[in-house]
C-alpha cells in the first residue's frame, strides 16, 4: 500500500463514494492531529491520496510518518471490511 518516492511515503486509497473518502479523511486528520503528525493529501471523489514525511527532520521519512502510516492503514482496513 505505501511506497518510498521523492523522501516521502505515498499512498492511494480508493473507496465506494465520495462520503466515505471523506469519513476517512476525517478519521484520519483526527488520528494525525493526536499523534501531531500532518499529512499532505487530495481528495478528488473517492480516492484520497497522502503524503507523509517529516518537515522537521529536513523533509525526510522518519518514524513519526512510519508511525503515522500504520495508523492510516489500520484507519483504512475499517472501511473495507465486508
Amino acid at each position: 500500500m505505501w511506497r518510498e518516492e521523492d523522501n516521502k511515503l505515498k499512498a492511494r486509497f480508493i473507496f465506494k463514494d465520495f462520503i466515505s473518502a471523506f469519513s476517512f479523511m476525517a478519521s484520519v486528520a483526527l488520528a494525525a492531529e493526536k499523534m501531531d503528525h500532518h499529512p499532505n493529501w487530495f481528495n478528488s471523489w473517492n480516492i484520497v491520496e497522502i503524503e507523509l514525511c517529516t518537515h522537521s527532520a529536513g523533509n525526510t521519512i522518519t518514524d513519526k510518518d512510519k508511525n503515522l502510516a500504520e495508523k492510516i492503514s489500520a484507519i483504512y482496513l475499517t472501511y473495507h471490511r465486508e
